[in-house]
């Protein structure tokens, strides 16, 4: 029987026109053998703008709900999601070639690891690609370094969280996305780095498109006091998390000690 890996795409209907690029990308995945990818597609709203792009596969699930934002969609899309692993992948966003591979290797290789993320490009209108400087060197990423790095250089994450590939079990213990108007990934990023160890591949593996219409590029995503109490509440619970000493994998049982038998009444 197959092993899988579930695809989650929020998508709303401006960005809606971008999803047979996400598609093409995703059927030119090449996976290991005993693995097969399904595509879950959740839209933000009960518009009928979306449905249009969404492809004829039988791998692909469509569903509509009513509009909460990217995190409440990919959080209700988890109710389909019947993959060892789920990766996002945004709307407006293309995988590389061999992007799934790699991500299912980090995770099969090592079972302290909790999840995956990877250098991201900018895609630009042109077609041209930009990268990031200071992207971490490959290979893991111990427990707590996200926060830290993130407070320290102005609120930036060492790696990009629309490029997270992580353990359902793991994503569902900690509620899915936040309940954030926006940084909903970050926030999860953040918590995901509480309990557990990540890593990080140095090789492209999401093209991160950039265009007029994305929401992160609107003026309220960077509302000043929005933008302080996602970051604090993001903060906070990432440090509660830590502060709880759970972590990923739970360490195993200490199994009780013996109760000792009763000495028979005299």
């Amino acid at each position: 029987m197959s092993r899988r890996v579930t695809v989650v795409t929020a998508v709303h209907g401006p960005s809606a026109r971008f999803l047979p690029d996400a598609y093409a990308s995703l059927r030119a995945q090449l996976l290991p053998d005993g693995w097969e990818w399904e595509w879950v597609v959740q839209q933000d709203g009960t518009t009928d703008d979306v449905r249009p792009y969404v492809p004829d596969d039988a791998r692909v699930t469509f569903r509509q709900g009513r509009p909460g934002g990217p995190g409440v969609a990919r959080t209700i899309a988890l109710a389909r999601a019947e993959g060892t692993y789920v990766k996002v992948l945004d709307a407006d966003d293309r995988l590389t070639p061999g992007a799934l591979a790699r991500d299912l290797a980090a995770l099969e290789a090592d079972p302290t690891v909790g999840w995956t993320t990877c250098r991201v490009l900018d895609l630009l209108p042109d077609g041209s690609t930009v990268g990031f400087p200071g992207d971490p060197d490959e290979g893991p990423i111990e427990r707590g370094a996200v926060l830290g790095h993130w407070e320290r250089n102005g609120f930036r994450a060492p790696v990009h969280p629309a490029s997270l590939c992580v353990r359902r079990e793991l994503l569902v213990a900690l509620g899915g996305w936040m309940a954030l108007p926006a940084s909903e990934d970050t926030g999860l990023l953040l918590a995901l780095n509480a309990v557990s160890r990540g890593w990080f591949s140095a090789q492209a593996g999401l093209l991160y498109r950039k265009w007029e219409g994305q929401v992160t590029g609107q003026p309220a995503h960077d509302d000043p006091a929005e933008l302080k109490a996602r970051r604090a509440v993001a903060a906070a619970r990432a440090r509660a998390l830590a502060g709880f000493g759970w972590g990923y994998p739970p360490a195993p049982a200490v199994p009780a000690p013996p109760v000792p038998a009763t000495p028979p009444a005299p």
